[in-house]
């Protein structure tokens, strides 16, 4: 992982490059949250990568570094009504659109993580595997994954019969089985149920 897409958009005449990515299209409850995050290119964050391929405890320390080290982040979500309303890409699309229209500091391009990116306001490209390739997106990706855990950690202690802190809202046999043994809380995606219910 390096800097070579967001310097390549520098060459395009950009200065200040934000880096786009969700947490929670997948499970059955709870917000979908997304960040932006602009880092000065070239800035070295040890261990930075996919918020997916690095232990809990990893994410939460460098969670503190890049929100000390970026020159601006935003971290956002929508709402379980928003998902249930727009669907759940929609949601995920307007919640990416709020992190980067909340940076304290403008970003002129941003890189979003994935193939699809609707109605933002700025410059866009997306990045297929993005959170892999580009060190924005990677640290987009940390933020919105430790903040959505921490939401369901939230959930858990509101609902602890459902197990949040364990599977954090996706569809493991646990969850299937609480939610078949005292129905959905307000939390859970009624769209996401269908085959429970």
């Amino acid at each position: 992982m390096d800097y070579s897409i967001e310097k390549s958009v520098v060459d395009e005449g950009f200065q200040l490059i934000c880096g786009v990515d969700e947490a929670g299209r997948g499970p059955l409850a709870g917000p979908v949250y997304a960040a932006a995050v602009i880092l000065p290119i070239g800035l070295v964050i040890e261990g930075l990568n996919d918020s997916k391929k690095i232990t809990a405890k990893k994410r939460e320390q460098l969670f503190d570094v890049i929100i000390s080290e970026a020159i601006a982040y935003s971290i956002a979500f929508s709402t379980v009504d928003e998902i249930e309303e727009l669907n759940i890409l929609n949601a995920s699309q307007l919640a990416m659109r709020r992190a980067v229209q909340n940076l304290g500091v403008k970003a002129d391009y941003a890189l979003i993580d994935g193939n699809i990116a609707r109605g933002f306001e700025i410059p866009c490209k997306t990045v297929i595997k993005g959170d892999s390739l580009s060190p924005s997106i990677a640290a987009a990706s940390i933020l919105a994954k430790v903040s959505r855990d921490r939401y369901c950690m939230k959930m858990h202690e509101k609902y602890p019969q459902y197990h949040f802190d364990k599977h954090k809202g996706y569809g493991t046999k646990m969850h299937y089985e609480a939610i078949k043994s005292f129905g959905p809380c307000p939390e859970h995606r009624r769209s996401f149920l269908k085959n429970v219910l």
